[in-house]
């Protein structure tokens, strides 16, 4: 068996397998119209609970004669196309897919066939061309035909990608001479496509597909064209595509969302969880309403009113009891009262041995000198003094610091300081004998001189 016979076998055992797949989905008996009542609905769970990976071949006819484009052949002529992919099912309607397409292209330029008997195109009379393109897509599933059922049945998708083709063109000028590149050639391509797809089973896909490859050379058919044209060609295929995983995990290309969303509303746990729910809620409802509850009215709530019924417009406590309020204090009480038979105001102030702390029993002397000051709006000289004890300059220091204390006291009660001035005399001026200790104690002091 030569390689042309056994080439054919494949090819013809192949397409009599996807015509008994494509039988067998058009005599399906199952109604994917309706929703199955056996079918345990199944609440999304995220893109770990399908199948995303799959593998296709394929097997079809080439054509160097594109419709709607500028070709460098002129009439049909079909060659082999066969093709492997590998893709990925990012989400139900995008995937990624690592795509190898290997044949050979025709074109047949003169009219009739006969080299150099009939019109050519670019001088040549037909070319053959052998190619391996390698390139990435995206397939992108434009939609459903049974898009208002349950389960897809058919898909209608679109591709395009990059790739790099590896070819070698041989063509036969208008002369038939036969004239073939010495080497491959590797150029960027760009294919791009639409097909349908039909699922067999849950694993395994019927696809149809046409796809239209953009070389970046104008030398694709052998002969340089003129003007310059983009070589391009068809290749009009049909593939299955068996999808990897677990029976347990479906096709994510066949996830009806809108299905799923109805097996979320409908799904028999989901919605006990939700009643479950609604009842946990109407509990903390009802605890609230009889935390807010107030039969009394005196704004604490019967949980926490220690004194319920109290009548309306009663003064309450935080605990709901009657608030008592205490009789006024007698602030009289803590009034400073004068001693009997002590000084009158503008008396004077002693102090104790080298000190010029104002003593308890000088401030009745004091409030009262601070009261008349105050009345009468008069002013006042603080003139201090103190004992021969110690050198005449700390007895001045402490002189005048036992007038600033009186001072302090005096605008303390209200006093203004502007009607007081300090003066320090000293050891000098003293009034009693400094020989002894009464006559020292007199002179240690704070005299008064109102104005």
């Amino acid at each position: 068996m030569n390689y042309s016979t056994l080439k054919k076998t494949v090819v013809l055992s192949f397409v009599s397998l996807m015509a008994v797949g494509l039988a067998k989905a058009q005599t399906t008996t199952t109604d994917t119209s309706k929703m199955s009542s056996a079918t345990t609905a199944k609440v999304f769970g995220g893109a770990s609970q399908y199948s995303t990976w799959s593998v296709g071949i394929n097997v079809g006819a080439t054509s160097g004669l594109v419709p709607f484009f500028s070709n460098s052949t002129n009439d049909y002529q079909f060659g082999l196309g066969y093709g492997v992919d590998v893709k990925d099912q990012l989400t139900h309607v995008f995937a990624l897919q690592f795509n190898w397409f290997g044949g050979t292209v025709k074109g047949q330029d003169a009219t009739n066939g006969n080299s150099g008997a009939e019109p050519t195109k670019f001088g040549a009379s037909s070319f053959s061309t052998s190619f391996n393109s390698f390139n990435l897509s995206g397939v992108y599933d434009i939609g459903s035909i049974s898009f208002l059922h349950r389960q897809s049945g058919i898909i209608l998708y679109g591709s395009a990608g990059l790739g790099l083709d590896s070819y070698k063109p041989t063509w036969v000028d208008a002369t038939g001479n036969s004239l073939p590149y010495p080497n491959h050639v590797s150029e960027l391509d760009a294919p791009v496509g639409a097909g349908l797809k039909f699922k067999l089973t849950d694993a395994l896909d019927l696809n149809l597909g046409y796809t239209i490859t953009f070389v970046d050379n104008y030398n694709f058919s052998g002969f340089k064209t003129y003007p310059q044209l983009t070589s391009h060609y068809a290749y009009t295929y049909a593939g299955l595509e068996y999808t990897l995983g677990t029976k347990t995990k479906p096709s994510l290309e066949w996830a009806n969302p809108v299905a799923m969303m109805y097996d979320e509303l409908y799904d028999a746990a989901l919605r006990q969880e939700v009643e479950a729910l609604k009842g946990r809620v109407a509990n903390v409802e009802t605890a609230v309403n009889d935390l807010k509850k107030d039969s009394d009215g005196d704004g604490v709530s019967d949980q926490f009113d220690k004194c319920p019924n109290t009548p309306a417009g009663t003064v309450v406590d935080g605990s709901g009891c009657p608030l008592v309020i205490p009789p006024p204090i007698d602030t009289s009480l803590f009034m400073r009262k004068p001693v009997a038979g002590a000084a009158t105001a503008y008396s004077n102030i002693q102090f104790e041995f080298d000190s010029s702390v104002l003593k308890t029993s000088s401030y009745p002397v004091l409030d009262a000198t601070s009261a008349d000051l105050r009345t009468s709006g008069a002013s006042a000289e603080l003139d201090g003094y103190a004992s021969s004890e110690g050198t005449a300059a700390h007895n001045m220091r402490l002189s005048r610091d036992r007038a600033n204390s009186v001072k302090t006291y005096l605008v303390n009660s209200g006093v203004e300081a502007k009607k007081l001035k300090v003066k320090a005399f000293g050891e000098t001026n003293p009034i009693a004998d400094n020989s002894t200790e009464p006559g020292r104690i007199l002179n240690r002091r704070v005299e008064f001189k109102k104005k």
